[in-house]
């Protein structure tokens, strides 16, 4: 297996800078913020998900839409050594965590959870702790955030200004 990265150029990191701003951007309009035709943006659009430097694209969805009001993160204790694995299989199972990662210091792991209202929020606790590797959770609610426009809060980054003739500016 070839363990070395795959080229990367400055237009790659530009294509990639106007598709995450827009994900439905046409290759028409990045080539022309580029300067490449959108049958190149295309040709290095393929080559970025074939070398898995693009993994997808989603939809970013404002959480309080969909009636999640609540949002808070969890650092998770564990009995013993629990693998990433066992970890990564339990937390599938609730819809409530939009993210889940192992982390350094004292906790296992940490998770970012999504819930209609605190009562909601507490019965998903109850059923995270009564995991039975789970030792102990401590957990932080979120009052407001700071980067509203951060992926974290639930909506994409903003689209990139508007250059002459409309094309975005992918500088």
């Amino acid at each position: 297996m070839n363990s070395r990265p795959a080229p990367f150029d400055e237009l790659d990191r530009k294509i990639i800078t106007a598709l995450m701003a827009n994900a439905r951007t046409s290759f028409a309009e990045i080539g022309a913020a580029v300067g490449l035709s959108s049958t190149a943006v295309k040709r290095r659009v393929d080559r970025l998900r074939e070398t898995g430097v693009i993994t997808g694209f989603t939809a970013t969805v404002k959480p309080s839409a969909l009636g999640w009001r609540t949002e808070a993160y969890v650092e998770v204790y564990c009995e013993g050594a629990a693998p990433p694995r066992r970890l990564a299989q339990v937390v599938r199972s609730y819809p409530e965590i939009a993210a889940a990662m192992t982390v350094t210091g004292g906790a296992d792991a940490l998770l970012h959870v999504r819930a209609r209202d605190v009562e909601h929020f507490e019965e998903v606790l109850e059923r995270i702790r009564a995991e039975p590797f789970i030792r102990k959770t401590i957990s932080v609610m979120v009052l407001s955030h700071l980067l509203p426009e951060s992926p974290e809060a639930g909506v994409s980054q903003p689209a990139p200004e508007q250059g002459p003739g409309g094309a975005a500016d992918v500088r």
